[in-house]
């Protein structure tokens, strides 16, 4: 069975995150896990023993994370900033929207889902703004479907 590879979009910023992340399970919590299972296994009966439990299921988290990484390096393409075209919307673009009739201005940096981090400013292509706000100009107004109906917004920069 030949298992399709998504592309994973990444700035350079986040596939610098995810490399760090990468190593510091390899290297420091692996190593803790590890010492956690020895405390666990030296107190003897593991049937009955809960730290033991847990630290297998960190362990089984830690070593499943991992892999995810791993992948998410291996299929990643990198967003070229600085090559966007400034004319239109597009992954790795800096966006400033208002919501219409008078809501205030948020600006965000359109991402790969990998890298998604609303609170930080990323929003993800995938979005329901962000998937809206892709292919669009300056002065466009978007529709973005809410479970309430549907919230229009101005795109007011692109950067």
């Amino acid at each position: 069975m030949t298992q399709q590879k998504k592309e994973v979009l990444l700035t350079e910023e986040g596939l610098a995150k995810v490399k760090e992340e990468l190593e510091y399970l390899r290297t420091k919590k692996r190593h803790e896990v590890a010492q956690r299972l020895k405390e666990a296994i030296a107190q003897g009966d593991l049937s009955e023993n809960s730290e033991y439990d847990s630290a297998k299921e960190e362990q089984a988290f830690v070593e499943s994370r991992i892999v995810q990484l791993e992948n998410m390096i291996r299929n990643a393409k990198i967003i070229n900033q600085d090559a966007q075209n400034k004319n239109y919307v597009s992954i790795g673009a800096k966006v400033t929207i208002q919501e219409l009739p008078d809501g205030e201005k948020e600006t965000y940096v359109i991402v790969g889902s990998a890298e998604s981090d609303p609170s930080a400013g990323k929003i993800s292509n995938e979005s329901p703004i962000g998937a809206e706000l892709i292919g669009k100009r300056e002065g466009e107004i978007i529709n973005v479907p809410v479970p309430s109906g549907t919230i229009q917004f101005k795109i007011l920069e692109i950067n």
